[in-house]
């Protein structure tokens, strides 16, 4: 019981002042050194202006460089064989290489799949190749008009007639 009596107030005593003092200095060396080093350093408008100036040659000599690598040819991979043309010079070549080509005839524009389709239902009529529409057959009236019996049992979405889809005109001809 003893030992025990003697660890308690060996772990509970308070630290010497010298402990205490010794902290207080290691902050105070800290901060000093802290201004030694960024005290000097000046921050007026003399030094934003550097920077700007700075920024402003770097920007400069940036801009040199993408308008050189645009305007001038060099090589990019002489292995390969692959070069780089002037801009102005890639835009003439592309524009002769297009003018040569003739454009290809769109096809039908394509309608996604209706109702019917995936109902298993037959798909609705084509246009004829005269060019005329074909007309749709009507709407089936509801058998009943009203709300129906609380009764009666509603027929589901699947069940029901979906709307015709529209007939699609006939794709133009090129001469």
């Amino acid at each position: 019981m003893a030992d025990t009596q003697s660890a308690r107030s060996i772990a509970y005593t308070r630290a010497p002042f010298s402990t205490w003092l010794g902290i207080v200095c290691l902050f105070v060396l800290f901060g000093l050194i802290v201004l030694a080093v960024i005290g000097p350093s000046p921050r007026t408008s003399d030094y934003e202006e550097t920077r700007a100036k700075k920024r402003m040659e770097k920007l400069k000599t940036l801009h040199e460089e993408s308008q050189k690598e645009l305007t001038t040819y060099a090589w990019v991979d002489k292995n390969k064989g692959v070069a780089r043309i002037p801009i102005d010079r890639a835009m003439e070549v592309t524009v002769a290489d297009l003018a040569q080509k003739k454009p290809a005839p769109a096809g039908p524009i394509a309608t996604p799949a209706s109702a019917e389709a995936m109902a298993g239902k037959p798909a609705a009529p084509a246009a004829s190749p005269q060019g005329a529409a074909v007309s749709s057959p009507p709407a089936e009236a509801p058998a009943k008009a009203g709300p129906p019996s609380s009764g009666a049992a509603s027929p589901s979405p699947a069940t029901q007639p979906s709307p015709p889809a529209p007939a699609s005109p006939a794709p133009a001809t090129t001469p």
